[in-house]
């Protein structure tokens, strides 16, 4: 069964759904890059790339440690990452930071999962883990906290019932956060909306999970289902946030799977993961921490449908690319 799925990525993957070499010689001149997971050598690795998938950088190297889900500061000096240390019962996942080029690790939480960031990069937040046991479900999760860099506090969010929360994401410009929930608060499953300093709860009303929000926070995309990927506009103007519009930017025939979007700096661009379906150990490939052979790193231009090219090319479990944006100087 496994074979048949990485040769029907690769299959599927040789046939460019566009001028490769058009989109890679506008991905050259991007002055950003990529940090994603990648499965190497019987380890979870962070690697960093330019943003044609040129000049990898292992920036973990911990043969014993699972290093997951990375994600850049707003000012691209900065990693916030899961790590899951340890093995059988006393296995644990736990929040860190690290700088950009992988140096300074620091723990920021432990038995804490799906770190992001706020729209200044001052503070870290978090989900905590449902119970003490160690699980690879990305719903498993109790709870919202927010750790403040500068001052080293963890506060937790006033509304003390959010839970079963995953792909989490603070909309710049805004004071709202949107988050998936998965069979928790009522909810079966949505697209959530969170005032970040309040109890507020807001449905979305739109299919599917894993909202991103663009850089100026006018924009959201998300993973309607498992073979596309959706750009909506956000709008704030009334009471409460809702998404309007909407249209795919890409598509894709199973058993291949679209997930992960991330927006470039500047919103043109956006990176995503793509592989083919299944399951291991009863958890999908797309889920933190699962092994996904064939997946591998794409970027699509955002103001079109399908004009995407792949750019990392081994299927090593390539996925949760985030973007990161040029460091600000002084």
């Amino acid at each position: 069964m496994k074979a048949t799925w990485i040769a029907t990525a690769i299959l599927l993957a040789v046939a460019p759904a566009a001028p490769a070499g058009e989109l890679i010689g506008e991905l050259k001149r991007l002055p950003y890059k990529i940090v994603y997971e990648t499965y190497r050598g019987d380890n979870w690795e962070l690697f960093r790339i330019d943003a044609d998938g040129s000049n990898p950088i292992n920036l973990t190297r911990t043969p014993r440690i699972d290093e997951l889900y990375p994600h850049a500061s707003p000012d691209g000096t900065k990693i916030c990452f899961v790590a899951d240390e340890g093995e059988g019962a006393s296995k644990v996942r736990s929040v860190y930071w690290m700088n950009v080029d992988g140096t300074g690790r620091t723990r920021v939480a432990r038995n804490a999962r799906q770190p992001f960031w706020n729209p200044d990069g001052t503070v870290i937040a978090y989900l905590k883990g449902a119970s003490e046991q160690f699980t690879y479900s990305s719903v498993a999760t109790k709870g919202l906290y927010f750790h403040d860099l500068a001052t080293g506090e963890h506060r937790a969010h006033p509304n003390e019932e959010l839970s079963h929360l995953f792909g989490v994401c603070w909309v710049p410009a805004s004071p709202w956060i949107v988050t998936t929930i998965h069979g928790g608060m009522g909810y079966r499953h949505a697209i959530l909306a969170l005032d970040a300093d309040g109890t507020g709860v807001v449905n979305l009303g739109i299919p599917g999970c894993r909202p991103e929000a663009s850089p100026d926070g006018k924009r959201l995309a998300w993973t309607p289902t498992d073979w596309a990927l959706r750009i909506a506009d956000l709008d704030f103007s009334g009471p409460e946030p809702k998404v309007t519009g909407g249209r795919d930017v890409v598509t894709s025939e199973k058993p291949i799977k679209v997930y992960h979007v991330d927006w470039a700096p500047e919103g043109d661009y956006i990176v995503f993961a793509r592989g083919p379906a299944g399951n291991r150990l009863g958890q999908a490939p797309e889920g933190v921490g699962t092994r996904a052979e064939g997946w591998d790193l794409c970027v699509a231009d955002a103001g079109r449908t399908n004009r995407w090219v792949q750019i990392t090319h081994d299927g090593n479990s390539n996925k949760e690319p985030d973007w990161v944006p040029l460091p600000k100087g002084p």
